[in-house]
């Protein structure tokens, strides 16, 4: 798009969000919602393939497995997320319950358990033979429990992005996209972005790159985050009617082995196909080395799940797309200041989007008044520079 002219004054926006994916279009959204004079920059259009947010649907769950204090986070998200749908018109969130699958002592198991007692939220554990009357798709393992909560579904990434994005515009924010931020810097009193051969100036920036947020944006991000290749396959049903959000769970399945692996799946989207992918760790790499086409080696791994725990498909992929994720060390989420008037939100990848509007609502909360209401303690980049600055709005 066209760059527009800087605007009169010292500064071009109150706030400056720095990608625009899951993270970055709904801070947009719940800045300009608050009357901020925000822009907004990402080096591609958004939504787009190119990062961690597509892929047609992501699971929202309420028992957490990675953690009781994530409960309370993704409890808010749901309504954040009905709220872009009254506002925007979109469909974006589908209810449908979920699977947490693997043996008792499991990760998946015991987590999601724990977080359930600790918050009351309704449940209850099934094993395999009660897994397969009432979720037929399935084929446990005779060792394997299954939590099933109803308080879980899944959102469509690219209708949240879009309808985030559109309603910010609708409200004055402006998006500069198709241009890669080079860096952003502080300033007296502020903050400057380098961005679309020039420069920008705010009052506070909110980072959220994704996969590049590691890529030299800011110095004083002194946290080490990691850029993985991943798959998610797509896979045909024999019995369409088995597979539909009424009757079939999103899923997370723990399957064990050394590294551990971690099946994961989705009732149909488009009721012909269904998605299913196996999270490893993988070795890491920075975006631009990325391989994104297709061996026939990514695929094993699902179609090797779906003939050993789901029967019904047909375990020939129909199509893949390769995903980039961006974790933390801890594999838990980097929310806070790193720099007078510059936060950051990083290392959402693998179980982030879900949390997506209360995020952006937080980082307003942040860039706007230096502080938030929500317990975030957990995720502060301090947890692994102690050195690394505080910051005021």
């Amino acid at each position: 798009m066209q760059v527009p002219p800087r605007m009169d004054g010292d500064f071009d926006a109150d706030v400056m969000v720095v990608g625009l994916g899951a993270m970055g279009s709904m801070a947009l959204w719940r800045l300009a919602r608050r009357g901020a004079r925000v822009v907004g920059f990402d080096r591609f259009e958004p939504p787009h393939a190119f990062g961690s947010s597509h892929g047609e649907s992501r699971i929202i769950r309420t028992a957490y497995y990675e953690g009781p204090g994530y409960v309370p986070l993704v409890r808010e998200a749901f309504g954040l997320w009905r709220e872009l749908e009254a506002e925007s018109g979109a469909t974006i969130l589908t209810m449908t319950g979920a699977l947490m699958v693997g043996s008792p002592s499991s990760e998946v198991v015991a987590g999601a358990l724990a977080s359930a007692r600790e918050h009351r939220l309704e449940h209850e554990v099934l094993n395999g033979a009660e897994v397969g009357r009432r979720f037929t798709r399935h084929r446990l393992l005779d060792h394997e429990v299954a939590v099933h909560e109803p308080s879980a579904g899944f959102v469509r990434p690219e209708a949240g992005i879009a309808a985030a994005l559109g309603r910010a515009r609708a409200l004055g924010a402006r998006t500069i996209t198709g241009h890669a931020v080079e860096r952003v810097e502080p300033m007296p009193g502020g903050v400057k972005v380098l961005a679309a051969g020039r420069t920008w100036r705010g009052r506070h920036a909110v980072v959220c790159a994704g996969a590049w947020n590691g890529a030299g944006l800011v110095d004083c991000l002194d946290v080490k985050l990691e850029v993985t290749r991943q798959c998610m396959v797509w896979f045909r049903p024999r019995t369409p009617a088995l597979h539909l959000p009424e009757v079939a769970p999103v899923f997370v399945h723990d399957i064990g082995g050394s590294p551990a692996l971690f099946g994961y799946g989705f009732p149909s989207v488009d009721g012909e196909t269904v998605k299913i992918g196996v999270a490893a760790r993988t070795a890491p790499l920075v975006p631009e080395a990325i391989d994104r086409a297709i061996h026939p080696p990514d695929l094993d791994a699902a179609a090797d799940y779906v003939r050993s725990a789901l029967p019904d498909l047909d375990p020939t992929p129909v199509r893949a797309v390769v995903c980039l994720q961006e974790n933390s060390p801890d594999r838990h989420f980097v929310i806070g200041a790193v720099a007078p008037r510059i936060t950051v939100l990083a290392g959402f990848s693998g179980h982030g989007f879900k949390f997506a509007p209360v995020i952006g609502d937080l980082a307003a909360d942040l860039a706007l008044h230096g502080r938030t209401s929500r317990s975030i303690a957990p995720f502060s980049p301090q947890r692994f520079a102690p050195k690394l600055h505080g910051s005021r709005a």
